[in-house]
């Protein structure tokens, strides 16, 4: 079977670059490990530059089981910019603290070669082992503070019930292999829609895809799969926090989103329903959670929940058949998640970005004390402001059209759950700008405390913060930048 090399190009470089970080680690002395950051940086833009060598092509490779399209290639992208984000917000943090420099930075990216792994997975088996590529190394880093209490009880519930949403997904897997003969994500559709056609449908079967769907639900942290995120967040070091509420939720996504849309297609009226409500669930919980904390990670953390629920809102309506309606209905929905997706990764990376760089240096993250953070550091707190309002779905800011592509993609015809579905959308986006302007109230309205010290953020994480913050309000104004990418974007099972 001939390999194409080039087409699993990004993935090899970020597996060359982790080996390097790691040796690296060993080499180097004292302050000098600090270098193991930008060798990160630079491997990553080696493996981008690779994703945008192959942008436009099409190429398949270990037997099918491998494919590179527009729309991997658009989560690559994303993936990979993200973790430059993360690599920048990481600096200071990790060369300031009591951590293991090298194993972080190793850990970071044999992640994401997980996440690349993700939407180019064409077979159950290849899917299932770039989950736990990317789970397993951020069971490890969220445990890094090994001396506090707190953050090894969140690294233990995080492993627990990883491991019990795995167990139940090979255990559907299984089921599916049992009923179609079959892991390919093309052959196991065809199987079912055969099933479907003689309406021969097992119940046992339809368990089974709602069991994979399971496994899928706690990497997206959707209710009732969702009970890990709040303690997980808050105990884990801020910037692996960022990492799991951005990218690893996106891989979630981008694999429920090609086993929704590929293999289970047939079955999308029994599943569709099923991940609208969870939709409108996620969404309320997760906001009813945020306005009762004040901590402001855990304001995040529920926050994050909410947004799964937004961006899970159009697999509620998609369809089945083959007609040009349902596929127009399935185009619409997943490339509405894939622009909320990218939204979401600028802004809430920007916003964990503030957040550590007002931690870093007081130690604080009560919420009430971000009181006169205007005046204290005008950069984070204007940054935080427009990473809040997007979070919301403000005017100029990119997180409105996100929100649109949903209500879009709810409503290319019209049904009386899409009109549902849409509601909740629109009721817990409201329900959101509550504790949103809470904070950008208390960061612009109220006096600093007396002894409040100055902030004055690092340069790398200053420009992480400032340039996700232009590029939030530069989408916001320009949606067309994002749009008119997602707008080619194909999709095997959509086309």
């Amino acid at each position: 079977m001939a390999i194409d090399f080039l087409a699993v190009g990004p993935e090899i470089a970020l597996a060359v670059t982790a080996l390097v970080v790691l040796a690296a680690d060993l080499s180097l002395r004292g302050d000098a490990k600090q270098l193991v950051n930008p060798l990160a940086a630079v491997g990553t833009l080696v493996a981008l530059l690779l994703v945008a060598r192959l942008w436009g092509e099409e190429r398949t490779t270990f037997g099918g089981t491998f494919v590179v399209d527009t729309f991997a290639l658009t989560f690559k992208a994303l993936f990979l910019v993200v973790l430059l984000a993360v690599l920048g917000i990481s600096w200071r943090f990790f060369a300031e603290g009591r951590y293991f420099q090298g194993e972080y930075y190793f850990l970071l990216v044999t992640a994401f070669i997980g996440m690349l792994l993700m939407p180019s997975a064409r077979d159950l088996l290849v899917l299932f082992v770039a989950l736990e590529t990317v789970s397993v190394p951020a069971f490890v880093m969220v445990g890094l503070r090994k001396r506090d209490l707190y953050s090894s009880e969140a690294a233990l519930k995080f492993f627990l019930i990883g491991v019990l949403s795995v167990a139940l997904m090979l255990l559907g897997m299984s089921f599916v292999y049992g009923f179609t003969g079959a892991t390919g994500l093309d052959a196991v559709a065809g199987a079912i829609g055969g099933l479907v056609a003689a309406d021969t449908v097992e119940p046992l079967l339809l368990a089974a895809v709602l069991l994979v769907v399971v496994g899928f639900g706690f990497k997206i942290s959707a209710v009732p799969f969702h009970f890990w995120a709040p303690d997980t967040y808050a105990g884990a070091p801020m910037p692996v926090t960022a990492m799991l509420a951005v990218a690893s939720k996106a891989a979630g996504f981008a694999g429920l989103a090609i086993v929704s849309f590929i293999a289970f297609q047939p079955l999308a009226g029994v599943w569709a329903p099923i991940l609208g409500a969870v939709a409108v669930i996620t969404m309320t919980v997760g906001n009813l959670g945020a306005l009762q904390q004040r901590d402001l990670i855990r304001l995040l953390a529920f926050s994050s929940v909410a947004q799964a629920g937004y961006i899970l809102l159009p697999f509620g309506v998609a369809r089945g058949g083959t007609g040009a309606l349902d596929v127009a209905v399935n185009t619409a929905a997943f490339r509405s998640v894939l622009l909320y997706l990218v939204a979401y990764a600028v802004m809430n990376i920007g916003a964990f970005g503030v957040a550590i760089g007002v931690s870093r240096r007081t130690g604080l993250r009560a919420i009430g004390d971000y009181a006169g953070l205007g005046a204290r550091s005008p950069l984070l707190a204007g940054a935080m402001t427009v990473f809040l309002l997007s979070l919301g779905g403000a005017p100029l800011t990119v997180g409105l059209w996100a929100k649109f592509a949903i209500l879009e993609a709810l409503t290319v015809d019209v049904t009386t759950f899409g009109l549902v579905l849409a509601g909740a959308l629109v009721i817990n986006s409201v329900i959101a700008f509550f504790y949103y302007l809470k904070v950008i109230r208390l960061m612009w309205m109220v006096e600093p405390a007396a002894d409040a010290p100055a902030l004055q953020p690092g340069f790398n994480l200053s420009v992480v913060v400032a340039g996700l913050a232009a590029v939030t309000l530069l989408l916001g104004v320009l949606p067309g930048l994002v749009t008119d990418t997602t707008s080619v974007v194909t999709f095997a099972a959509v086309r």
